[in-house]
């Protein structure tokens, strides 16, 4: 055992702030996007239909969900320079593709299809900083480094969108490189901007980044990683066995935690459509404005669960945190007896959308000019009669919805932090870099199979089944974590290297 010197602290924890830094690029290259494929797809190719879009927003997940148990065997066995520079490379070609996907004259929509789910490939290296952070930092760092890299993620998927809005003042058309076929308009530019950071993150890693490893108790130790030393012999640290029945239950746990976060994200569109009478415009910058609330209030949370987490422990604050949601859902349950406005159609071919209370009280004349052609289809508003629910589920009143998004705001950040946590030091100091793969890659799986699970059982049965199926899960979490919380504790302190 090395006392650490300073030296090796302060290059300790510029390495670990490179790789908050990946972490935020990881997700500012799903959310830059976001808002724009929609539009992009339609101009690109007009066959492609809104299930399709699904795919797509859906292979960034799927391409993680491959990768990151990938990088992270190559992490456990060569210098994790290697994965985080081939998997950001990967990154900045696919972002290049992107905004190259105009060009060919057809299949378009398979190349966007394409060059998002590289993205997400590229973003499996989410693994390798996990393990690395897990590996650099002792006990007592672990719970603040893994709160710092969540809220660096967070802010990520913040920022992303607002890059997003600044780049649309170039406009649809924009202007063309004209020798190398390149357009800068609204669409390609957050692309090539995030593969820009792309190319600065790779320089930062080459100058900066540095192998290092602390044990538990934060003595400077050699890593297997490190570029030109031999491959140590046994860790006495090392010896003993990983808990795979704590393991295996923070999998499924945190599983849990990004499927209801991934429902509430998906949700939130069709729900207050329904309910409210939202216009497709209305109820995208509605929800907007609230998912943006949410996640500065995640930041925040980030920020207190590490003091928090010093007087009552990572398991007390993860129960909690799953209970701040079942809380939350609960409250979207539908109650009282007011039915939501019904969307309906003449037999004609004219939509006519649901008077609003707003149209109601407008004089006369204002609703003359509100007359359209006949052949004008105005857009529906309200809860669609093709979903039969509709016709006898109460509403949720947007009070309800407003509370459930504070509690779901403040209840995921934790869960999500103390789940990372309590399995890197569960793990101690084996290896981390496939087991932190397959964290990543249930919680890409969750983020697949959330909007499927609202496009199925709200579309078919409505919201009280959904959030009644969701609260029913997080129970069944709670239970989960009832049984397994006396093993949840670190690997050093089971094998009695330390005291908890």
């Amino acid at each position: 055992d090395v006392v650490e010197t300073q030296e090796h602290y302060k290059s300790r924890w510029r390495s670990i702030w490179i790789m908050y830094l990946t972490m935020f690029l990881s997700s500012v290259g799903f959310s830059i996007v976001i808002m724009s494929v929609w539009p992009y797809l339609q101009k690109i190719d007009p066959t492609a239909d809104a299930s399709f879009l699904g795919w797509i927003i859906a292979s960034y997940s799927i391409g993680q969900m491959v990768a990151s148990p990938l990088f992270g065997l190559w992490s456990n066995y060569r210098p994790r320079r290697e994965p985080l520079v081939v998997s950001t490379t990967i990154s900045v070609a696919a972002n290049c593709l992107y905004a190259y996907v105009h060009l060919p004259h057809s299949h378009n929509k398979y190349y966007m299809l394409t060059a998002r789910a590289l993205v997400g490939f590229g973003a499996g290296n989410v693994a390798v900083v996990r393990s690395y952070i897990a590996g650099a930092t002792s006990l007592t760092e672990r719970t603040s480094a893994m709160a710092n890299t969540s809220a660096c993620q967070a802010v990520g998927f913040i920022l992303g969108p607002v890059f997003q809005t600044c780049f649309t003042l170039i406009g649809e058309e924009g202007i063309t490189w004209k020798l190398i076929h390149l357009q800068l308009n609204m669409y390609t530019t957050p692309v090539l901007f995030g593969a820009l950071l792309g190319v600065i993150n790779i320089i930062l890693i080459f100058a900066i980044f540095r192998e290092h490893r602390v044990d538990d108790m934060g003595r400077q130790c050699k890593s297997i990683n490190s570029e030109g030393e031999e491959r140590r012999g046994p860790d006495q640290d090392a010896e003993g066995n990983i808990d795979h029945v704590a393991v295996v239950a923070i999998n499924f746990l945190f599983f849990v935690i990004l499927f209801v976060f991934a429902v509430f994200e998906t949700i939130a569109t069709p729900l207050t459509m329904d309910m409210y009478s939202w216009t497709r415009k209305e109820a995208v910058f509605y929800n907007g404005i609230i998912l943006s609330v949410v996640g500065i209030e995640s930041v925040i949370v980030f920020m207190v669960v590490k003091m928090l987490s010093k007087k009552t422990g990572e398991r007390a604050i993860l129960h909690g945190g799953l209970l701040i949601v079942l809380v939350g859902f609960f409250i979207l349950l539908p109650w009282g007896k007011k039915l939501p406005n019904i969307q309906w159609q003449e037999i004609k071919n004219n939509s006519i959308p649901r008077t609003t209370s707003t149209e109601m009280l407008m004089p006369f004349w204002s609703l003359e000019a509100l007359q359209l052609p006949s052949n004008h289809t105005v857009e529906p508003v309200g809860c669609p009669i093709t979903q039969s629910w509709c016709l006898d589920t109460p509403m949720i009143y947007l009070a309800q919805y407003i509370s459930s998004d504070i509690l779901i705001g403040l209840g995921y950040p934790v869960c999500n932090v103390m789940s990372y946590t309590l399995y890197s030091k569960i793990l101690g100091p084996k290896p981390q870099g496939v087991y932190m793969g397959w964290l990543t890659a249930s919680g890409s799986g969750a983020r697949i199979l959330g909007p499927v699970f609202v496009s199925q059982i709200y579309t078919h049965l409505g919201p009280r089944w959904a959030f009644s199926l969701i609260c029913g899960v997080v129970v069944v979490s709670l239970l989960l974590l009832e049984i397994v919380y006396k093993r949840l504790i670190a690997f050093s302190v089971r094998y009695g290297r330390m005291q908890e």
